[in-house]
């Protein structure tokens, strides 16, 4: 029998829903991150939830529902987020996934691998001005449990 999707192993979009919350209330409320989610929607968690769910092998709707990967990208453009902002979302990720997720040491670390690379495509892609023009990116990316998958 094949292994469970990380999706499944963090317990599916109710366990997605809590990480995103638990973490972006404690960034609205950070000194360092809050100037960044200046244009902060309740609808964000939610997006962000979708994205998560589809990027560790749960349902598709971010890519069918919400623009897909050249959305998620395109989000970030213009924001130039810092090295200090890219470690500090690290840090208060790192606490809602270990408030959040199951105490599995082993998915904890393959989900926060998949946020280093994440947000240091966030940095890069942040430094450019808003309406710059990305290409195709491609498709939403996967991560398993040996990493990047596609």
């Amino acid at each position: 029998m094949p292994e469970q999707s990380l999706y499944q192993a963090i317990g599916g979009m109710d366990a997605l829903h809590r990480l995103t919350e638990a973490f972006y209330e404690a960034v609205l409320a950070d000194k360092v991150l809050a100037p960044v989610f200046a244009d902060f929607t309740p609808t964000h968690t939610e997006h962000v939830a979708v994205w998560l769910a589809e990027i560790f092998g749960g349902p598709d709707r971010f890519t069918t529902e919400l623009g897909g990967h050249q959305r998620l990208l395109r989000s970030h453009l213009g924001l130039r987020i810092t090295e200090e902002q890219r470690l500090r979302w690290m840090e208060l990720m790192g606490d809602a996934v270990r408030a959040e997720l199951p105490a599995d040491e082993r998915l904890r670390a393959r989900v926060m691998e998949y946020f280093d690379w994440g947000t240091k495509i966030a940095l890069q892609v942040s430094a450019d001005p808003a309406g710059t023009e990305l290409g195709d990116p491609g498709p939403t990316p996967r991560w398993g449990w040996d990493g990047l998958v596609h």
